[in-house]
């Protein structure tokens, strides 16, 4: 395990010789959760993620792959969080690093201040109110180089730019935007991505040993194995809402989140509807088996006072015994955790709703279940927007014992989209969100 020294990041501190991960953590306090009503959720601890320097904890995983960070700390973590098999510590997952959106000329541009940011696994232990960075690994290539976060593909994911919006930058087959994870049996890594969308699996070591994307995606040049084996509705997937979340049952396969329901037929239909999809992937078989359609509850019953219904996504999912899952329905602002039984007579893969020529599409339809598809169920287990302490942009659900989960929210590396993200030297402007591990107890427990 390599160790982190604390405190606030010193102009041009550097790295002690001879550590593993030359890492800098610092310790920021947060207060004690207060006494909670009887029989309602409340938070029992708040640990938070200090300050460490992106440059120095890239360079210290590959060496020379970030030049200059432009002031940006470690943040991201907070995608997905999976215990790690040790009381407080977990994996987690980056996304594809520090990105923003500045409009130029009308139209919005997405930037990647930190162009050489390769996402990362990263190993956590809660003690306390800090979050301690235990061990890190990167997310590289066959030869070993870094996937990076950049775009893949020109023409179906977003141009990638510098980070004042002003110059282009290079697309990268490899790049992965990583979302869910989950460790298997072997101590190899499932995670998933947005942009293909796919499900990739990872060695231990960090190495990609296969990306599974939609068939006809025809994704060349990467330096690692891709495999065309779902289907290829997926295809259809919102721009940067592909695959978010990943859960592991206990007999080994995997379930796969849909962030947002696909565009079928077109953008307009998907930015309306209320309908997202599961798959469920057998590691064994190397193939799909099944496949859920999910309805997310009304985005003003989810996050009362909003009333953009493509604000709504699943971002966390979570298997809790047999074919159980709990479900993360959010915004930006809330999120409300569902207890869904993955039942056989609701699978759907192979029917017409795969078919992007099918009129009305699944995602069309005002009523689903009425027009015939079986829908998976669902319980309310928890209202997370309404638990005080809990903070916004919650990515990443853990159980940790049978009535107490650690959530873990996305602080997007401290940025805020806009001309304002930097200053006039192209230092960060930090929004002073941080990364916090947050422990709720139920007052039921799952």
């Amino acid at each position: 395990m390599s160790p982190y020294a604390t405190g606030r990041r010193p102009a041009g501190r550097v790295a002690a010789a001879g550590v593993p991960l030359a890492l800098i953590a610092a310790l920021i306090a947060a207060g004690p959760a207060e006494a909670a009503p009887a029989g309602k959720a409340h938070v029992v601890r708040t640990a938070t993620l200090g300050d460490i320097p992106l440059g120095a904890f890239s360079n210290a995983l590959l060496p020379g792959t970030v030049g200059d960070d432009r002031g940006v700390d470690l943040g991201g973590i907070g995608s997905d969080i999976y215990p790690a098999g040790r009381k407080g510590e977990f994996w987690t997952v980056t996304d594809r690093g520090p990105n923003g959106q500045i409009k130029v000329d009308g139209t919005k541009r997405r930037t990647f201040p930190v162009p050489g940011f390769d996402p990362a696994i990263v190993r956590i232990r809660v003690s306390g109110d800090t979050v301690r960075v235990l061990d890190a690994i990167p997310v590289t290539t066959a030869s070993g180089t870094a996937v990076t976060g950049l775009s893949n593909q020109a023409g179906r994911d977003e141009a990638p730019y510098d980070y004042n919006a002003t110059a282009s930058v290079a697309y990268n087959p490899n790049g992965l935007d990583t979302e869910g994870i989950v460790r298997a049996g072997d101590g190899s890594f499932w995670l998933v991505d947005e942009y293909g969308p796919s499900l990739v699996h990872v060695s231990a070591r960090g190495r990609v040993l296969t990306r599974y994307v939609p068939e006809g995606l025809d994704l060349t040049g990467t330096d690692y194995p891709v495999v065309e084996a779902l289907p290829s509705v997926y295809l259809h997937r919102k721009i940067n809402r592909g695959f978010e979340g990943l859960a592991q049952l206990p007999g080994g396969d995997l379930v796969i989140a849909l962030q947002s329901p696909l565009s079928v037929p077109d953008t307009g239909s998907g930015e309306a509807s209320r309908t997202t999809r599961l798959l469920r992937f057998s590691p064994k078989k190397k193939a799909v088996t099944a496949e859920y359609a999910y309805r997310f509850d009304p985005v003003d019953v989810v996050d009362p006072g909003e009333d953009d219904t493509s604000e709504l996504k699943i971002s966390s999912v979570v298997a809790v015994g047999g074919d159980r899952l709990l479900v993360e329905e959010r915004t930006d602002k809330a999120a409300r955790l569902q207890l869904v039984r993955l039942e056989r007579t609701a699978d759907i893969l192979g029917s017409r709703w795969d078919d992007d020529t099918t009129s009305p599409s699944l995602e069309q339809l005002e009523d689903p279940a009425a027009s015939g598809v079986p829908m998976l169920g669902k319980r309310l287990v928890v209202d997370l927007g309404t638990v005080a302490g809990v903070p916004g942009k919650i990515e990443g659900v853990a159980r940790v014992d049978h009535d107490t989960l650690a959530v873990i929210n996305d602080n997007d590396f401290g940025m805020t989209d806009g001309a304002g993200a930097f200053d006039a030297r192209g230092r960060l402007v930090d929004s002073g969100v941080e990364t916090t591990v947050t422990y709720v107890r139920l007052p039921h427990g799952i």
